[in-house]
């Protein structure tokens, strides 16, 4: 009883606010002002009608409509005041009373290699038990030609199962007798079927390779047990063993996969590489679709060295040969790592004890950031521990003494057991902390290792936030955590993993307001676009997604439920649905037809077959809702606002 009476009590303090704000003069005016065209600048081309629109405004303003020009934000306000600035040729949408947020931006996430397998992979994210899971394994198994693998490739957990278990290699190769199957278990282990185990060569005589282990059985065979000790490289390397798709199917893969992330109002990633993602060669597909105008998501891209020992000789060669920030709003390079060397990576798995970096990693990585500072290249640092930043902010403070990195965005990602005194340290070099929801993924498994007091307070954002620290937020998607966003707000707000273990209390629980910074304008930052996008306001891009369902007011739990009803980039629907359904692009064929993303779709693959989202129950809509567009002037053949 006094759960539901929060959230009625949150719902109508948000409607409220919203009404207050929306309906206020001084708002209103405020708006209209900062967005008045300068003389002979014409009317918009776009104006969106009738919402509740957050636009993450410095006042946190909550507004009816906004009109759009040129792709980016002309003006916002109340209906009456952004009316004056349709002309003859605007477009209008009526938003039916929904949810408008600015465009999601994920600030650690890796598209580009997602994208190239996306096609490939059999998502369990979302996914409610494991005899769901394997009941889809069985099936694409059957529909999967020979010499292809079904690969399940992370954003699950066990514990987001009913059965709160992994499967078992049994069920894998009954499931499976003859098609390789590769199931992936976050950054800790992988399971091989007997086909798979074929296909990649692994027999007795196969050696353990450096910080992996192949489980045996009592004979010395492989049991299909894939262990991470103390880093993945036997994950990924075996992975990398499977089938690649043809460069065609690849550049239907990314568009899917694009398209997936444009359902949760995704509009922006910033990609931090990857192992096994070569610059140039493995960028190939992203760049085509940029010059092609087929990107329906914006990409900053950091380059990820793939040589241990090298890591300075690639990245003398791309400083050479590209600069830092190159490109333009839908794609460009952002600057170096997240891997700057290997010796510096401590890939978290909670199952494991704590590795321990190398006494090299000093003389190793002040080489990189020297180099990177003097080059003016942003960059960024996979740290899990504490013990590892510790030594990283070391290196950092003599580089900064001697090459000063103020101005330069660089950033520590993860950041789990960060301490208060690092906190403070990277605050006073001018550097940010990108997290993710690993946890919301790991929560249980850290709690058995470090225990439930340690678990409250990692990652310790509020304290980031205290100190002043820009904190951006994202998933860290697709091999460990869920690339939907929602999964990561769910986390922020609610502090509980996706198995409903409750880690966070209230001193390290966000506000919904504020988890939604950390994912707009809190993520512009990492890649020094703060001024163009993550909030609706007049001169920044017009990115922008629609709700399912009013994010400040539904309960909690429901908050992973959500998706987008119509996602904006540039002015341009890229993915729309429900009562905006005829807005959306043209479908877009998925190769090969034997994918299972052609059979199960993405997030949340037995429901991939659901009905549209409904839309708010409003009389009027009821009557018909798409009424409302027709009578603004949207519809009609020939519109290629939204192409």
């Amino acid at each position: 009883m006094n759960d539901l009476r929060s959230i009625d009590r949150k719902r109508r303090e948000f409607l409220k606010a919203s009404a207050a704000l929306s309906m206020s003069p001084l708002i209103a005016g405020c708006a209209a002002m900062g967005a008045q065209p300068s003389p002979g600048a014409g009317p918009a081309d776009l104006v969106l009608l009738n919402g509740r629109i957050a636009t993450q405004d410095e006042r946190r303003s909550v507004v009816q409509a906004v009109a759009i020009k040129d792709g980016r934000i002309y003006a916002t306000g109340d209906d009456a005041g952004i009316a004056r600035y349709r002309g003859p040729m605007t477009r209008s949408v009526d938003l039916n009373r929904r949810t408008v947020i600015p465009g999601l931006i994920d600030s650690h996430s890796h598209p580009i290699r997602g994208g190239l397998y996306y096609n490939l992979e059999l998502r369990w994210d979302g996914v409610p038990s494991l005899a769901d899971g394997l009941r889809m394994l069985r099936e694409q198994a059957l529909r999967t030609p020979p010499n292809q693998w079904v690969r399940v490739v992370g954003g699950w957990s066990e514990f987001q199962f009913a059965e709160k278990r992994m499967p078992t290699l049994d069920e894998l190769n009954a499931a499976a007798p003859e098609t390789p199957v590769f199931v992936l278990n976050l950054y800790a282990s992988a399971l091989l079927n007997r086909a798979a185990l074929r296909a990649a060569g692994y027999d007795r005589n196969t050696p353990n390779p450096p910080g992996g282990e192949i489980q045996r059985d009592r004979s010395g065979e492989p049991t299909g047990l894939l262990i991470a000790k103390p880093n993945a490289f036997i994950l990924y390397s075996t992975l990398a063993k499977g089938p690649k798709l043809p460069f065609e199917q690849q550049l239907n893969s990314t568009r899917q996969f694009m398209r997936e992330l444009n359902r949760f109002g995704v509009t922006s990633v910033i990609d931090a590489g990857g192992g096994f993602q070569n610059y140039p060669q493995d960028y190939e597909v992203v760049s085509a679709l940029h010059r092609d105008n087929l990107s329906t998501i914006r990409l900053a891209a950091n380059l990820f060295t793939q040589r241990p020992n090298q890591e300075l000789d690639d990245f003398s060669t791309w400083v050479k040969s590209v600069k830092a920030g190159q490109g333009d709003d839908m794609y460009r390079i952002n600057g170096g790592g997240e891997m700057l060397v290997y010796s510096a990576a401590d890939f978290e798995d909670f199952v494991e004890p704590r590795p321990d970096m190398p006494n090299r990693m000093e003389g190793e990585l002040t080489a990189v950031v020297k180099l990177l500072a003097e080059q003016r290249w942003p960059f960024r640092l996979h740290a899990t521990y504490d013990e590892t930043i510790t030594r990283a902010l070391n290196v950092f403070e003599a580089v900064n003494r001697e090459v000063p990195l103020e101005g330069l965005h660089w950033f520590i990602d993860h950041a789990e057991t960060i301490s208060p005194r690092n906190i403070d340290r990277v605050r006073a070099m001018q550097g940010g902390i990108a997290v993710q929801h690993r946890m919301a993924f790991q929560g249980e498994n850290f709690i058995a290792r470090y225990g439930k007091a340690q678990a409250e307070h990692s990652p310790p954002i509020k304290r980031m936030l205290a100190a002043g620290v820009p904190v951006g937020a994202g998933t860290d998607a697709t091999r460990v955590a869920s690339y939907n966003p929602f999964v990561s707000l769910y986390w922020l707000v609610a502090g509980k993993t996706v198995g409903g273990t409750a880690i966070y209390t209230d001193e390290n629980r966000l506000e919904r307001m504020e988890a939604l910074r950390r994912w707009t304008v809190g993520s512009a930052w990492f890649s020094s676009e703060e001024s163009k996008k993550g909030a609706l306001v007049p001169g920044q891009l017009a990115d922008l997604a629609v709700l399912s369902a009013d994010y400040f007011s539904i309960p909690e739990d429901d908050i992973k439920k959500l998706e987008s009803v119509l996602t904006i980039v540039g002015g341009k629907a890229v993915y729309a649905n429900a009562e905006f359904k005829d807005l959306s692009p043209p479908p877009l064929p998925i190769m090969p037809e034997w994918s299972p993303v052609a059979q199960y779709g993405g997030y949340g693959a037995p429901l991939a077959k659901r009905a549209a989202a409904r839309p708010p129950d409003h009389a009027a809509l009821a009557a018909g809702g798409s009424a409302a567009l027709h009578q603004h002037g949207f519809w009609g053949s020939g519109c290629d606002c939204f192409v």
